[in-house]
């Protein structure tokens, strides 16, 4: 399968590099990650994913600042996320003008709802105790993000951790449609419902921890490890990341690794040139299906929308 471009279209009229460059590891380092956007941007990188509770975007918007002025890449030659808080839900226009000044960029490309939840402000993270929940509304915070846009802040919104009906109700109401929902996605979690109903209603899925998350404490060590995938890479002469990355490109996804080490930086870019083969997707196909990043410390009996974790993820869990 030719993957021509290595970028997609959004509805909004922007086009998204299909590999991007996550900025969520910990711990978290302001040298390690100057130096891993550099090389980033040297090896290829035109798409940056950050988040404000993430706490990199300071440093991201440095070192592309740095870059901008050194002239090794051209502000509109990259392509900028990041995510709203579920603490700032009550006023995204000024949690994205705090995320821009951060950043240092006068627009974001894409400005996501982190998580359909509504802590109090300074909640805790990542796992909110029952006083921090608030009321959802996020007829609400759309018309916020869609105010962002009106007011020329960001280009293009979307989502993030949403189910299909999630989105579907959004749709219901939005004036602009979201033009990403950003979900897990890799063989081990494939999202196949999710992604034919994204197709139909014209909504890219982005998928974060393509690689499983390994090394974090929310994501797991099972996709990186997994025998099938480990028996693709080796017959193919290529990493248990690049078959995995591969994988996503070839469902039509972008894919957001995260890695700061230069050599694997360099090596996840390296799937353009290549494909998996019919067999290979065949074997990938059958792969036991389950959801790595749930989120139990969102659900709870009394202040949380969500009683069950199948309330959160509207069954697809």
């Amino acid at each position: 399968m030719e993957i021509l471009g290595g970028v997609s279209q959004l509805n909004s009229g922007l086009q998204i590099p299909l590999i991007g460059f996550g900025t969520a590891a910990l711990p978290q380092n302001k040298d390690d990650l100057s130096k891993a956007v550099a090389t980033a941007l040297k090896v290829g990188y035109r798409h940056f994913d950050t988040a404000s509770i993430y706490g990199t975007e300071a440093a991201l918007g440095e070192a592309l600042n740095g870059a901008f002025q050194s002239r090794v890449v051209k502000r509109d030659e990259v392509f900028v996320t990041t995510k709203l808080y579920a603490g700032d839900h009550e006023d995204p226009v000024s949690a994205l003008k705090t995320s821009l000044k951060e950043l240092q960029l006068e627009y974001l490309d894409l400005y996501l709802i982190h998580w359909p939840i509504n802590l109090k402000k300074g909640s805790s993270h990542p796992m909110p105790r029952e006083e921090d929940f608030l009321p959802l509304d996020i007829k609400s915070i759309w018309r916020g993000l869609e105010n962002c846009v009106e007011l020329g802040l960001t280009k293009s919104i979307g989502v993030s951790n949403f189910s299909c009906k999630k989105t579907e109700d959004l749709l219901s109401y939005a004036n602009i449609p979201p033009a990403v929902n950003q979900v897990e996605m890799h063989p081990m979690w494939q999202q196949k419902k999710l992604r034919d109903y994204c197709t139909k209603v014209n909504i890219h899925v982005s998928a974060h921890c393509p690689l499983g998350s390994f090394g974090t404490y929310y994501g797991s060590n099972a996709v990186m490890e997994n025998t099938v995938i480990k028996e693709i890479a080796q017959r193919r002469g290529k990493t248990v990341a690049q078959v995995l990355l591969r994988w996503g490109l070839e469902q039509g996804v972008s894919v957001l690794p995260k890695s700061y080490n230069e050599g694997r930086l360099a090596e996840n870019y390296q799937i353009f040139d290549w494909s998996l083969t019919r067999d290979d997707h065949e074997k990938i196909g059958k792969l036991e299906q389950k959801r790595i990043v749930r989120r139990d410390g969102l659900i709870n009996p009394t202040t949380s929308p969500y009683r069950t974790i199948e309330d959160l993820w509207d069954g697809e869990i």
